[in-house]
């Protein structure tokens, strides 16, 4: 039984950073490409050991280094990304990023046969086939194991912003699912998604991860798949919402949030401050505005009185923290419109090659 331990909880402010990208050909339709890239010949050097797949054979996964100072955060989400490519690009392929592939068919592409897959294929079925998202997940070392499960509750009302500013992935199998985010919806119909409910402290987080696994409802820890989690293995609080993202600078600035809003958390937590209780029904429908309207979200308040525009959460979160990214993310043009626009303009193939990375 893989489980983690309290003990992993011995960094504050690490920072570990992991992408999900597509496997594509020279016109940037997705193929199967694992073979090769990640169990072929090694890779260059950043992604020794950070490199793995996901479930269909045209997904694969990066992760930088532990990165102990933010100010690196752009160096080693270049550095991998720029390794991906020329690694891809050695063996006759190119890489796409986005929160799931416009041209991607999940009837007609290949799942990988990793037995941990072919065995999540098996207990799960049709949610899980279909299954051919990409996911931006950001690591934030905390120092305590109590800490983190407080922080992680906390969390829970910043992940609908989070998913706003990240929405890029309108289409799914071919057509425009009318979405911001389609990606959130496809795989919160996976077990073990979504918004989990508050925990009192890590031993009643760990006791539900261990009954998970004896229950048989998961095979390891790495299978709760929330939205946010304290990460038992890593010693990290993980945030799961965002979608992949084309853009680097769009990663580094949503880094750069979640690791100052982390820590402000961490500093809450030490002063004693109450944690806020927040209806799983309140969180589910914030999750959904930004799943269905992206960047026009607004957000139920977490005390129920009032709504939250995302230009007034945006405001006052970078004033509040003195972050400068999320001002970028909002007023870019989001991932969402800039992929309808480019489809609606210029077609599919321009669209694919838009989201190819050089």
């Amino acid at each position: 039984m893989e489980l983690g331990s309290a003990d992993a909880f011995d960094r504050m402010g690490t920072l570990g950073v992991e992408e999900e990208f597509y496997i594509v050909d020279a016109d940037g339709r997705p193929t199967s490409g694992i073979d090769d890239l990640v169990y072929g010949p090694e890779p260059p050097e950043p992604l020794v050991g950070r490199l793995d797949h996901e479930l269909f054979e045209f997904t694969i996964e990066t992760q930088t280094p532990r990165i102990e100072d933010p100010a690196d955060v752009a160096d080693a989400v270049t550095s991998v990304r720029e390794a991906l490519v020329e690694h891809a690009g050695n063996h006759g392929y190119r890489v796409a990023a986005a929160g799931l592939h416009p041209a991607a068919k999940w009837r007609e592409l290949d799942h990988a046969t990793k037995p941990r897959y072919q065995a999540q294929l098996d207990r799960i079925q049709y949610p899980q086939h279909r299954n051919t998202t990409a996911g931006l997940h950001i690591h934030v070392g905390v120092d305590d194991a109590d800490k983190a499960v407080w922080i992680a509750n906390e969390l829970r009302w910043y992940l609908a912003p989070l998913l706003a500013l990240s929405a890029n992935s309108p289409f799914w199998n071919g057509f425009d699912t009318g979405l911001a985010s389609a990606r959130s919806k496809i795989f919160e119909n996976l077990p073990n998604t979504g918004m989990p409910t508050a925990f009192d402290d890590f031993d009643d987080f760990q006791t539900f991860e261990r009954r998970m696994v004896e229950y048989g409802s998961i095979d390891d820890r790495g299978e709760l798949w929330f939205d946010v989690r304290p990460h038992t293995g890593h010693g990290t609080v993980e945030i799961r919402t965002p979608d992949a993202q084309t853009d680097p600078q769009r990663v580094v600035d949503f880094v750069e949030y979640v690791h100052a809003l982390v820590l402000d958390l961490a500093d809450r937590y030490e002063a004693g401050e109450p944690s806020h209780d927040i209806r799983r029904e309140i969180l589910d429908e914030n999750k959904w505005r930004s799943t269905r309207y992206g960047r026009d979200a607004s957000f139920i308040a977490p005390d129920a009185e009032g709504v939250v525009e995302l230009d007034t959460f945006v405001e006052d979160e970078s004033e509040r923290l003195g972050v400068d990214g999320l001002r970028s993310l909002f007023d870019a043009e989001s991932g969402t419109d800039i992929q309808r626009r480019i489809h609606e303009e210029s077609g599919l193939d321009a669209l694919c090659e838009y989201l190819a990375l050089e």
